[in-house]
């Protein structure tokens, strides 16, 4: 009976929302009580910034700042108790610098994450950290937002214990500008939040509950109602017709079937050439046949963030009805060693009719891509396509976990996508392209072999993407195995998925400028 109930009540637990973050709210005053934050550079701007808060009350803060020697860099904070009317008051520093938009997100974050203990309503003073004050607001409470973030979906809740009411009470913005400010949220900013949510709890969930069906699934419930959205999936069936053979050998050893899911949102007033965002799609890695280590396998329940993070672009921006033309493709597969399992030395062939000699089947993200952009250019004609996956090891190794790795042969569509990056705090780093990759992955019996030998995995991964590409279509691949888990929290991401790419794509596609065709660097 004991069994049954447990089944049960995973059952009920898998289908309730993670823990939503405070609700973020907009007024031209704090509301009493609660937890207050203020922003500040120096002690000198206290009087200027926390102008609301009462002379005597300000000279216990510079006096408490004074005594901790607080350094007002960016990301410190210091909380004081006992000090006015709340039951918290949190200084947290900005440093010298102007704020762009990732900054102001940065202090909404730590915002959130110091305050979240706090059995109370929190305010957040908005006033003077940038020109523009309802600008300042919206990004501090998409921050907030994307600080206050947790996934405790698989978490025992005890039902006779309630979260406390003070809990979910709101963090709000204080601001002159309350009214624009809300309004500008509620278009923009808040759609964002929602999708970089959407995204992190995709990821952040096993595998046994996210595969191609069931992410596929999930994807239709989140745009439901969204204006301008087609979503075309592709069955198993579907992609042997159309010769899919690249990503059916990678699913071809688990009983999850692979999918490729197209989400295609129009906006009002957008381009006729969309942009193609393709995103890797494995919802489990073992590896295959060439089959990983077991220590830290769990982990690879997170290599389909690309998949997630295109999805979760294209939701951000259709909520917000940004006037773009995206394609977002999810290339949706899980890799295990069945029986029916591709092997190493099989040769397959992609939609575009070129072949691919399997060297290791644990390289199979690229696999899943060429048939997602091969698509993507038959169909589309698309003014750019963008590539991201969690492809290789090798990427960590040169970046860390700071940067996704960017190479690409367009010069003028990298710096697009650096200049995005700069923009959101979402930061790439341009890798080589070389043309010398072409022979270490050129096979003795098929068109390109998957895998090379040396060094530069990175760049061997970009190279065979980019070999399902024409060489004048503009292309750039995000490798983002070192930025889509976080080991430990930073002020606008959680410790576990980050969400990498939402902010970043969707900056990016709001932006994008045409990028002439003709082929760039880094030739076949």
């Amino acid at each position: 009976m004991r069994f049954f109930a447990a089944i049960a009540f995973m059952a009920a637990t898998a289908l309730t929302p993670a823990l939503a973050a405070r609700p973020i709210g907009f007024a031209e005053q704090a509301p009493a009580g609660g937890a207050l934050v203020v922003a500040l550079a120096s002690e000198a701007e206290l009087a200027s910034r926390g102008e609301s808060i009462d002379a005597a009350t300000r000279e216990a803060i510079a006096r408490a700042l004074r005594s901790a020697e607080f350094d007002y860099a960016p990301g410190s904070s210091m909380t004081l108790r006992g000090v006015g009317p709340w039951s918290q008051l949190v200084v947290v520093g900005t440093g010298a610098e102007p704020l762009d938009a990732a900054a102001l997100q940065d202090i909404g974050g730590t915002a959130a994450a110091e305050t979240s203990g706090n059995d109370g309503p929190v305010a957040l003073l908005a006033k003077g950290l940038a020109p523009s004050t309802a600008d300042a607001a919206v990004q501090l409470g998409v921050g907030a937002s994307l600080g206050g973030y947790s996934f405790d979906r698989y978490r025992y809740a005890d039902p006779a214990k309630k979260r406390a009411p003070g809990k979910v009470a709101p963090l709000t913005i204080v601001t002159a500008d309350a009214g624009a400010a809300k309004a500008r949220f509620e278009r923009e900013g808040e759609p964002l939040a929602e999708a970089v949510a959407f995204v992190r709890d995709l990821i952040s969930e096993p595998a046994n509950a996210v595969y191609p069906e069931s992410f596929v699934a999930r994807t239709r419930e989140a745009f439901a109602g969204v204006g301008g959205v087609e979503i075309e999936v592709l069955d198993v069936a579907a992609m042997e017709r159309l010769g899919l053979g690249s990503i059916l050998s990678v699913g071809k050893g688990s009983a999850r079937p692979p999918r490729m899911m197209i989400v295609h949102y129009r906006g009002q007033g957008a381009p006729a050439a969309p942009i193609v965002l393709a995103g890797k799609g494995i919802t489990f890695d073992s590896g295959g046949i060439s089959l990983k280590p077991g220590n830290g396998m769990w982990e690879m329940k997170t290599d389909m963030s690309g998949a997630a993070a295109v999805v979760g672009t294209a939701l951000s921006l259709a909520k917000a009805g940004a006037p773009v033309n995206v394609v977002a493709i999810a290339a949706l597969a899980e890799n295990m060693p069945g029986g029916s399992a591709s092997r190493p030395g099989d040769v397959v062939k992609a939609g575009n009719g070129k072949t691919i000699e399997i060297i290791n089947t644990d390289a199979e993200g690229r696999l899943v891509l060429a048939d997602a952009l091969s698509l993507a250019e038959a169909r589309y004609d698309p003014a750019a396509i963008i590539d991201i996956a969690t492809l290789t090891g090798s990427v960590v190794g040169a970046l860390g976990a700071e940067y996704a790795g960017l190479l690409s042969r367009h010069d003028a569509l990298a710096d697009q996508l650096l200049a995005a990056g700069d923009a959101t705090g979402e930061d790439v780093w341009r890798l080589p392209l070389h043309p010398s990759y072409a022979k270490d992955v050129k096979s003795d019996i098929a068109d390109i072999k998957n895998s090379g030998t040396g060094a530069p995995g990175a760049g061997y991964g970009a190279h065979f993407i980019g070999f399902f590409v024409d060489p004048a279509t503009p292309w750039a691949h995000l490798d983002i195995a070192g930025t889509a888990w976080n080991d430990a929290a930073e002020p606008t991401v959680p410790q576990g998925a980050a969400g990498y790419g939402v902010r970043l794509l969707d900056r990016f596609v709001r932006d994008f400028r045409p990028v002439p065709r003709g082929e760039g660097k880094g030739g076949y």
